[in-house]
């Protein structure tokens, strides 16, 4: 049964959920700032109160659909009913999940999604591809069911904080990315490829910082549910409420130690990505190491590289700056760096420079760079002459949610764009001359790259 009612959405509280570590000083010293008012509703399904507004209107059915989906998956393999209802609280986008009341403090770009704790509404941005809305739905539901499981007075839980928060994230966030991505994962697979180079974790390392507990935790999770089934996940996380111990529930349900199930993995791991190994070299082998912390030039993180069409200058985004994710333009024969472009650290002209899903666009004469940002609330197209370094105009984009890889038409008027409209993504075009927005595509697959 489907059902609709009207509701206001205020809130609070502790949270845990899909929050990448990827520079998070990048919004240093800001306040949430909140530009607009959310008319919500509450759509009613078997398990969710899915709370949406008039935006969200043409995801909502799908939305719907996925998270009962979540839900039979979940609760089949953890064996577990969740006590209540579930709240599942949608934006539109990111833009608008960074203005939500229901959370304390900013939130960083790189939040995809969180749960709170104890009143563990599920809180999460339409990211406009299905496919990543599905995978932060299902990873956020784990959370769900982690608090339900170790909670209300078992184990160690007091004060209605779940047992499950004293747990290292590994094995938490590796389990919400596991039952909600599965056991092949290319992005996992990339840092798995890269570890068995250089060093795997053991038991103790891998609650070390250093070790992203998304990615190894997951490897570890397919590893441990490809050997014993997936219902093992589930004896676990209900082991782990008595035990009060994730590697002492590991070892009473697995009747192994922690060391030795971590050591075969080990060796599995090795052993799959041999092959692979045999095949491939270094970066150097393939290319010139042009932007790192290395050569004394770059940060820790620097993405979103576009090289310009004469083949001179590099714009890239990158945190060296310490303070904040800026935007950079660097010389491509000597990795010198021409110019700051963006000032955020001191004039917060940008609520995001989408570093992370979007990169920008030369024109053909490889003299002006245009890239979407986020200011007030709502995307924006900026030009910026890279000559000067100067922000030459701006076009906000009021009826849409998110603009994202833009590229620029050879004869310099237009530009084609992937956008988040209504929490689906699809292709526009917009005029630079007119300013005028014309759609190409509507439907719910994803466009992301035109």
């Amino acid at each position: 049964m489907i059902r609709r009612t009207s509701l206001c959405v205020t809130g609070m509280l502790l949270v845990l959920g899909l929050v990448p570590n990827v520079a998070e000083a990048q919004y240093f010293g800001r306040n949430k700032v909140q530009y607009e008012s959310f008319d919500f509703e509450v759509l009613e399904t078997e398990h969710f109160d899915i709370y949406y507004y008039e935006e969200e209107a043409p995801a909502l059915e799908i939305v719907a659909l996925m998270a009962e989906r979540w839900y039979a998956r979940l609760s089949r393999l953890l064996d577990h009913e969740l006590t209540n209802r579930q709240p599942l609280i949608i934006y539109a986008s990111s833009p608008h999940f960074r203005q939500t009341n229901t959370l304390q403090g900013d939130i960083g770009e790189s939040t995809g999604g969180v749960t709170e704790i104890l009143k563990r509404r599920i809180v999460l941005p339409l990211a406009g591809p299905l496919a990543e809305t599905d995978h932060v739905l299902g990873h956020e539901l784990v959370h769900a069911f982690q608090f339900d499981i170790t909670g209300e007075g078992g184990g160690i839980a007091m004060a209605g904080v779940p047992a499950v928060m004293r747990y290292p994230l590994w094995f938490t966030e590796g389990m919400a990315e596991y039952l909600s991505v599965g056991t092949t994962d290319p992005n996992t697979a990339m840092w798995m490829r890269d570890a068995v180079r250089s060093e795997l974790p053991d038991i103790a390392k891998l609650s070390d910082p250093r070790f992203f507990p998304y990615r190894y935790g997951q490897a570890l999770w397919a590893y441990v549910a490809g050997r014993y089934g997936d219902d093992i996940v589930g004896r676990v996380l209900k082991a782990s409420r008595s035990a009060g111990n994730p590697g002492m529930a590991m070892a009473r349900v697995l009747r192994q130690s922690p060391d030795t199930i971590v050591a075969d993995w080990h060796r599995a791991t090795r052993e799959h990505f041999a092959p692979i190994r045999q095949q491939t070299g270094d970066p150097g082998d393939y290319g010139r190491l042009l932007i790192s912390p290395l050569v004394g030039n770059g940060g820790n993180v620097n993405v979103a590289p576009s090289i310009s069409p004469d083949g001179s200058r590099v714009v890239f985004v990158s945190e060296k700056s310490l303070l904040a994710i800026e935007m950079y333009i660097a010389d491509v024969a000597t990795g010198e760096i021409i110019r700051k472009v963006t000032s955020n650290d001191v004039d917060p002209h940008f609520e995001s420079i989408q570093f992370i899903y979007s990169s920008g666009t030369w024109n053909a004469d490889s003299d002006r760079f245009l890239f979407a940002a986020v200011k007030s609330g709502r995307p924006i197209i900026s030009i910026l002459n890279a000559e000067t370094g100067k922000i030459e105009s701006e076009i906000k984009l009021k009826e849409v949610g998110e603009v994202l890889n833009p590229t620029w038409s050879p004869d310099g008027r237009r530009v084609a764009l992937s956008v988040n409209a209504g929490g689906l993504s699809d292709l526009f075009v917009l005029d630079l001359e007119t300013e005028e927005l014309t759609r190409l595509t509507n439907d719910p697959y994803a466009d992301l790259h035109p």
